[in-house]
């Protein structure tokens, strides 16, 4: 490697340290690290800002920040005290109960959606509900985060490392739906299983007290929590509407980014808010993370790191299909975990583009797509920055005054992704190889 590509990594270890151990805030860190790639010549502005493979991913921030204010107007309407209750009132105050619920509840939804805006309309009813029962926040947004990237997986949508995939192998909404959705199924309900173990002191509440909210939660009626009926539907139309474009999006040739900004500031037009204070419940600091992150891992991109690194993991296994397929899944895993999965596909898909051509492209060849798949979107419930959907429910509980430290959320994520990973391994094995 060269020397910028030596300080590319260099500076990428040391904000990924200062992230991990939060010295400094994971904001000040990312925005540190690009902006020392940018003073010292390692990435420039024409692909910090305007390359589609080495510099900011602006898809994936104007489709955050559409959905941020959907559901900004959203929060108004008292949908999700509505929601809070009933769950609690269905779960009848049981914490496991309610866990349940709001991880089935936000995996499928991930798969039907996405999981970074499904994890925008779950997590401020998971601040309610808690509040509700009487205990902490933060195991709860934990699980349905690593259920959202789980649930995710299963569809093209539910994960934008899909669409670069689908993008790149040719791949349709059923293609992802006959392969993916299988594993998923599974994977889920051992997920479902396991947080009763790995959340288990979250559920320990004084049984008196326990008694004393279900009981109060019982007499709560959900309805008299809307307390703007007209701007409620209003709302539901609009996220309908982009919910429908965003299935449908191959066939609108829109991008998701595109429909969720016009979702978001038509539903502002329509819903006669004050403007200034609807903006003021955008995520900006998650926004502005993610920028700094994709400058940093452009960096590497563009002084070669990433693709020496799948190179010459590809070299190495070239012509060995189970090979080549277990190693991809794991890698992917571990890699995803330090870099966010979205411009790792980005950067990786070629690679497994040229392996499945040498292959004669064969149609077992294709498990390398759904090993890059299973791998990337697993993998990127490891660390805390691992995933899109992660960073953002951080921001939010940062936001909501439970912040959620980046080993918190790591040392449940990583062993989710071993458990889920290790299940991926006999369903590639036995169906494709």
């Amino acid at each position: 490697m060269t020397a910028m590509a030596w300080l590319a990594v260099a500076i990428f270890a040391a904000a990924y340290v200062l992230i991990a151990t939060e010295w400094v805030h994971r904001l000040a860190a990312a925005l540190g690290g690009a902006a020392l790639m940018l003073l010292l010549g390692i990435t420039d502005a024409e692909h910090a800002f305007f390359s589609e493979h080495a510099g900011i991913d602006w898809n994936v921030i104007v489709l955050l920040l559409g959905m941020m204010l959907i559901v900004s107007v959203l929060k108004r309407t008292g949908l999700f005290e509505y929601l809070a209750i009933w769950s609690a009132k269905k779960a009848r105050g049981k914490p496991f109960r309610v866990m349940v619920i709001l991880v089935v509840v936000t995996a499928v939804a991930s798969a039907a959606l996405d999981n970074v805006t499904t994890v925008l309309l779950v997590a401020p009813v998971t601040f309610l509900v808690c509040a509700r029962i009487g205990v902490p926040a933060a195991p709860f947004l934990i699980a349905e985060v690593l259920a959202s990237n789980i649930g995710g997986a299963a569809t093209l949508v539910g994960d934008p490392p899909n669409i670069i995939i689908a993008s790149r192998a040719d791949l349709g909404f059923n293609d992802f739906l006959v392969h993916m959705a299988p594993l998923v199924a599974v994977v889920l309900v051992v997920y479902v299983g396991l947080c009763r173990w790995l959340f288990r002191d979250a559920f320990r509440v004084d049984s008196a007290e326990a008694a004393d909210r279900a009981a109060e939660v019982a007499t709560l009626n959900e309805r008299e929590a809307i307390r703007n009926p007209r701007l409620l539907i209003v709302s539901l139309i609009v996220l309908g509407l982009v919910l429908a474009a965003f299935v449908l999006h191959t066939v609108l040739h829109l991008e998701p980014a595109v429909i969720a900004i016009v979702g978001g500031l038509g539903l502002l037009a329509l819903s006669r808010l004050e403007p200034g204070e609807v903006v003021k419940d955008v995520e900006w600091p998650t926004l502005a993370f993610f920028a700094g992150l994709f400058v940093m891992v452009g960096g590497l991109v563009s002084t070669g790191v990433i693709d020496q690194l799948a190179t010459a993991a590809s070299e190495a296994v070239e012509g060995r299909l189970g090979l080549a397929s277990m190693v991809l899944l794991w890698a992917s895993a571990g890699l995803s975990a330090i870099v966010d999965n979205i411009p790792y596909v980005a950067t990786v898909s070629p690679i497994v583009a040229e392996l499945v051509t040498n292959a004669g492209g064969h149609q077992s060849a294709q498990v390398l797509w759904w090993s890059l798949a299973i791998g990337a979107d697993f993998g990127g419930n490891a660390t805390a920055i691992g995933a899109s959907a992660n960073v953002v429910a951080l921001g939010l509980a940062e936001r909501a005054g439970k912040p959620i430290s980046f080993w918190q959320f790591t040392r449940y994520g990583l062993i989710v992704t071993v458990i889920t990973i290790a299940l991926a391994v006999p369903y590639l094995w036995l169906r494709y190889l």
